[in-house]
């Protein structure tokens, strides 16, 4: 299927566009390697004069790129413009900080010194998702290109104008032609592009199946790769805490982008004395929030499957749960109890507005919840108890905590996960070394 723009709000085709023939691919990398042998030899001030124009671009420019946003996949114009001034405080961070995270480091060594290096590996190939397809591709083109490296990116099939109209961007802020190039490539297309020798990593966000494919081909061609893959969030609320806000918190964690986004809380792990209080006041903060529709039909086709599946195995539903029957592909604000293992969403990530709620009694019984998943993305800690707090975070298994608040992802801190969720971070130090030759020279 070609790359198509589809309207989800109103089911309207919008435009097409085919994939690249092979030598149309062979002459994008065979650009994209010549701009690199360049790239490279720019300074770290160079390259970030360029970021510092971009972010500009980015803020000057967010209402017009929010509405191509919500065109393809249908977030709200105001979730999207977030979406793009994040973008640009990437720019302004990496920028700013890229000196530091990539400069030499000296080491003392008997009767000599030593230098660690990071120095760029070349060709970096992105394949990223739709469901926020302007922040996702620039939190790993960022930190790739400030390291030194090229980018090529496999956008999904769904957001073809996203892609072209970052990679406009990247133009317009004066770097270098094939600095950052757009395919519009099949999945087949991406493992021969994998296994190109002028290609040396590879960056995935996407599904736990998407992953194994592409780790699968990476490790067959010994090429890293960083994989930022599902996630199942468990948001833990203890009867200690300000459960007001934590309702409203909640409610927006499930609800943003419509509830597809890995780091949504999706289990609501909740108290045994305060679980009615709060699933009533969930419910209500869910149904009040503003939602745009699922991506594709797909996703809202999938998304009821996974709730029908637990209704009839049981479940009860507070509120939501019906199929819209307008135009578009809605999906209402769901809030789910008595769920028990023989259920989809029980082992699945559910990529869509329904909160699943699971009762705990103890400490160790509430960690024994959140530790149940092939999952290990992140995890919201509500409780103002310091001990508790401190055990949670040394024994949840994931790669992001975050107590008392929305798990969310900053250009200062690491980003990334563990089991199935993936492996490798984005951002920070780690992201911006994701993909560089840490090479150590000694001096005799």
């Amino acid at each position: 299927m070609p790359y198509q723009t589809l309207n989800p709000a109103t089911e309207k085709f919008i435009a097409q566009f085919d994939y690249f023939e092979l030598p149309l691919i062979e002459s994008k990398l065979s650009m994209a390697y010549g701009t690199f042998l360049r790239w490279k030899t720019w300074s770290i001030k160079e390259r970030a004069q360029c970021f510092l124009r971009m972010a500009d671009i980015l803020d000057n420019n967010a209402a017009h790129y929010a509405q191509i946003i919500q065109l393809e996949m249908g977030k709200p114009v105001v979730e999207g413009e977030a979406e793009v001034k994040k973008c640009a405080q990437a720019c302004r961070y990496f920028s700013e900080h890229a000196s530091t995270l990539l400069t030499p480091l000296e080491h003392k060594t008997n009767n000599s010194r030593s230098v660690v290096r990071y120095d760029p590996l070349g060709i970096i190939l992105a394949v990223m998702p739709w469901n926020f397809p302007f922040w996702q591709v620039i939190r790993v083109a960022i930190p790739t290109l400030m390291a030194g490296n090229v980018v090529v990116l496999k956008h999904a099939a769904n957001t073809p104008q996203c892609a072209l109209a970052i990679e406009k961007i990247f133009h317009d802020a004066g770097f270098p032609d094939g600095a950052f190039l757009s395919l519009f490539v099949s999945h087949d297309d991406v493992e021969n592009i994998i296994a190109d020798k002028r290609i040396q990593g590879v960056s995935l966000t996407g599904s736990s199946e998407a992953g194994r494919k592409v780790a699968s081909v990476a490790g067959k061609h010994l090429k890293p790769c960083v994989l930022e893959l599902g996630g199942s969030d468990p948001f833990i609320v203890f009867d200690d805490a300000d459960i007001n806000r934590a309702t409203l918190i909640g409610a927006a964690s499930r609800c943003l982008n419509s509830g597809q986004s890995c780091i949504n809380a999706k289990r609501f792990i909740v108290h045994k004395q305060i679980t009615h209080l709060f699933c009533d006041k969930l419910s209500l903060a869910m149904q009040a929030y503003a939602m745009g529709p699922l991506a594709t039909r797909h996703q809202q086709k999938t998304v009821h499957e996974q709730v029908e599946d637990a209704l009839l195995k049981g479940a009860q539903a507070l509120c939501g749960a019906t199929l819209p029957k307008d135009l578009g592909f809605f999906y209402p604000a769901t809030v789910l109890t008595n769920l028990n293992p023989t259920m989809r969403l029980w082992h699945e990530e559910v990529f869509g507005p329904v909160a699943s709620i699971f009762e705990f009694e103890t400490d160790e019984h509430a960690l024994h919840i959140a530790n149940g998943t092939r999952f290990g993305l992140g995890s919201s800690v509500w409780t103002k108890d310091e001990k508790r707090i401190k055990r949670f975070v040394a024994n949840l298994e994931c790669g992001i905590v975050f107590v008392n608040d929305m798990v969310r992802s900053e250009p200062s801190l690491p980003f990334g996960g563990i089991k199935q969720s993936g492996f490798g971070r984005e951002l920070a130090q780690e992201g911006i070394r994701s993909f560089v030759n840490i090479k150590t020279v000694f001096f005799g």
